[in-house]
C-alpha cells in the first residue's frame, strides 16, 4: 500500500471534500481526484458517497479508512520509537487544547519545548474537549489537554495534571453579595454561596456541550432550581465581561477567579465541586520523550 495515497484518502474523509483536502495537502484537486479514482478502480468499489455538499464513506470506504488510520498510527508510533532510541529529537507532535486559557497555556509552554526539541514540529489545534476526544480515538491527535470530570472521560488514557474548583461569580452590587461576604471566615479564601439567593437572577453559562456545563447543571439540580439562562457562550472571558457589566451571574473554574475584574464577587459552593486538568492520549498509544516533556511543561504551568 502507498502511504502517501493512504494519507490522501484519509484527508478526504477528514475534510468531507476533495477541494478542501487538496488545499490542506497542497496538491491540485484534479491530482487528488485521480488518486481516489485509481484506488477505487484497484479495489473495484467506490469509497465515498459523492454529493454536491460533501463526501461520506461507503461501507467499503469505512473499512478502508479504519485500517488506513491504523496503518498511519503504526507508522507514527514506529517513527517515534526509533527517534527516541536514536535520541534524534525530531518528528511531529499534534497538540489539542481548549480556546481561551488553553491557548494561553500553549503560548507559555511552547518556547521552552522548542528550545529543548527544536526539530520536533508541533501542530497546535484549538478544539473543544469532545472534539479532542474524538480526534484522539481516531488517531488524529497525539495529546489533548482537557478539563473534565471523572465521568466525562472516554476509554482513552488520562494523566491527571491538577484539580480545579468551580466558583459562583456575581456582580458586587447585588444585595446578596454583601450578605454572603459577611459570612466569610478566616480559614476559607471565599465565603460559601447560598445559591438559592440567586434563583431569580439571570445567568450566563457555558454552552451545553462544554464539560463544565454538565458540572454546572448538577450544581443547580442539587440546589433545587433551574437557572434563568440569559446567554450561553463558548468563552469564560465572555462570562466575566457580562458579570462585570452587572447583567447576570455566572459559574467559572478557579483559573478565572485569580484575575477577577473589579466589581465581581466570588463565592465557593458548599460542596466545593471540582474537575480535573488532564492530558489525554490514545489507549495503548505510545508517548514519545518529546510528548512526555511537553506534558511535564504543562503540568508545571498549571501547578
Amino acid at each position: 500500500m502507498d502511504l502517501k495515497q493512504i494519507e490522501y484518502i484519509v484527508k478526504i474523509d477528514d475534510e468531507h471534500s476533495i477541494t478542501r483536502a487538496a488545499e490542506k495537502l497542497f496538491v491540485t484537486q484534479s491530482a487528488l481526484n485521480q488518486q481516489l479514482l485509481r484506488l477505487e478502480k484497484e479495489l473495484g468499489a467506490p469509497l465515498f458517497h459523492r454529493s454536491k455538499v460533501d463526501m461520506r464513506p461507503t461501507e467499503i470506504g469505512q473499512v478502508y479508512l479504519d485500517n488506513a488510520r491504523e496503518i498511519l498510527r503504526i507508522k507514527q508510533r514506529t517513527y517515534n520509537l526509533i527517534n527516541d532510541m536514536t535520541d534524534a529529537k525530531k518528528g511531529r507532535l499534534s497538540i489539542g487544547f481548549t480556546p481561551g486559557r488553553g491557548s494561553e497555556m500553549f503560548t507559555h509552554v511552547y518556547p521552552s519545548f522548542h528550545q529543548a526539541y527544536p526539530n520536533v514540529i508541533v501542530e497546535p489545534h484549538e478544539l473543544s474537549v469532545h472534539r479532542q476526544q474524538q480526534m484522539i480515538s481516531q488517531g488524529n491527535l497525539d495529546i489533548g489537554f482537557q478539563t473534565l470530570s471523572e465521568r466525562q472521560r472516554t476509554d482513552s488514557e488520562y494523566i491527571k495534571l491538577g484539580e480545579e474548583e468551580i466558583f459562583l461569580l456575581v456582580p458586587s452590587i447585588h444585595p446578596a453579595a454583601e450578605q454572603l461576604a459577611a459570612t466569610q471566615t478566616a480559614s476559607a479564601p471565599f465565603p460559601i454561596a447560598n445559591l438559592t439567593l440567586f434563583q431569580y437572577e439571570p445567568f450566563v453559562l457555558m454552552y451545553k456541550e462544554s464539560t463544565i456545563r454538565a458540572i454546572t447543571d448538577e450544581i443547580f439540580r442539587k440546589s433545587g432550581f433551574t437557572p434563568n439562562v440569559l446567554f450561553e457562550t463558548a468563552s469564560n472571558n465572555t462570562v466575566l465581561s457580562m458579570i462585570e457589566a452587572n447583567l447576570c451571574c455566572g459559574v467559572v473554574p478557579e483559573y478565572y477567579v485569580r484575575r477577577l475584574p473589579k466589581g465581581i464577587s466570588c463565592f465557593a459552593f458548599p460542596t466545593h465541586p471540582s474537575w480535573d486538568i488532564a492530558a489525554n492520549y490514545r489507549k495503548n498509544g505510545y508517548l514519545s520523550e518529546a510528548a512526555k516533556y511537553f506534558i511535564e511543561l504543562v503540568r508545571n504551568f498549571w501547578t
